[in-house]
């Protein structure tokens, strides 16, 4: 299996010389008896999405993806097998947020209720009080935060924390802002060793439409080893890279895709106290590399 690195990384300063291939793997391989005193290490299973990118309208497409139709592949697949929850890192909707959008976002989750519980974080083209009043009891713990929907979410043997990016809807550029910086470094400072990955939407490149104050992230979490992984989307990239021992996690879109090499769907995610095994289920797009699989190890 290969993994590819987007090499916009580079053109920051901050991750000059140091983004890397994570390693892959396609899956840990089986041997026939266990050493004596083997114990299974504890694991918890999640989907992960990103740019869902779903409008009221269930034709709305994008040349000829069509995300309603990708998104319910990916729903039915999820039910199959379900995971301890799913998470969507932003981009919820197609474009402006509208009410209506999250209507028909939450038809799609439906066969989800009571089975998986979902988590969203916000991207630049979702609305965060149209999204608030749609889903009125989002799960995990909400952090009382300004103008910004944080949330915490114990997943086993790691926790998730979900940021949000969102400065102004259906404009590109993303920030986490001061005060959610400053809550973050004090959250971590306070909080217990438990492995912790970052969701939020922006990509980490060298441009204007990706997460602005990313160099100051870094500052906050490159001395924290529990800091493992950064989960993102924004760019409809599927990559792995790392910096700094921390992996970055560049989720593939589930709407539509700017490149014809890049997969749309989903990834599951086995997540463990030591790293996690990355599947890809690509619904469209490429799917020549569906069912691949990125073995990561976490930063000690």
């Amino acid at each position: 299996m290969t993994t590819r690195s987007d090499p916009r990384l580079n053109r920051r300063e901050f991750l000059a010389g140091t983004a890397a291939l994570a390693t892959g793997a396609l899956g840990l391989p089986g041997c026939a008896t266990k050493p004596s005193g083997y114990a299974p290490i504890p694991a918890s299973r999640w989907a992960l999405l990103a740019d869902t990118h779903i409008a009221a309208d269930p034709d709305d497409h994008s040349g000829e993806f069509y995300p309603h139709r990708h998104m319910a592949k990916v729903v039915e697949q999820v039910l199959a097998d379900p995971p301890e929850g799913m998470v969507i890192a932003g981009d919820v909707a197609r474009l402006r947020g509208l009410a209506e959008d999250y209507v028909q976002v939450r038809k799609l989750l439906s066969p989800l209720d009571d089975k998986v519980p979902v988590y969203m974080a916000l991207g630049n083209h979702d609305d965060r009080a149209n999204i608030m009043a749609e889903f009125t009891n989002p799960p995990g713990r909400i952090q009382a935060i300004k103008n910004k929907h944080v949330t915490i979410v114990d997943a086993g043997p790691v926790r998730l924390i979900l940021l949000d990016s969102l400065v102004k809807v259906n404009e590109t550029p993303g920030l986490l802002g001061k005060a959610q910086r400053d809550w973050l470094k004090t959250y971590l400072a306070e909080s217990d060793d438990t492995p912790l990955l970052l969701y939020f939407h922006h990509s980490l490149r060298d441009s204007d439409g990706d997460l602005l104050d990313s160099p100051r992230l870094f500052e906050i979490i490159e001395p924290l080893r529990k800091v493992k992984a950064l989960v993102y989307g924004h760019s409809h990239d599927y990559v792995y890279a790392v910096h700094e021992g921390i992996h970055l996690i560049n989720l593939p879109a589930v709407g539509y895709s700017f490149r014809s090499e890049m997969p749309l769907g989903w990834v599951e995610a086995n997540l463990t106290a030591r790293g996690g095994d990355f599947t890809l289920h690509a619904v469209a797009g490429n799917t020549d590399i569906d069912g691949q699989v990125t073995s990561l190890t976490w930063r000690t």
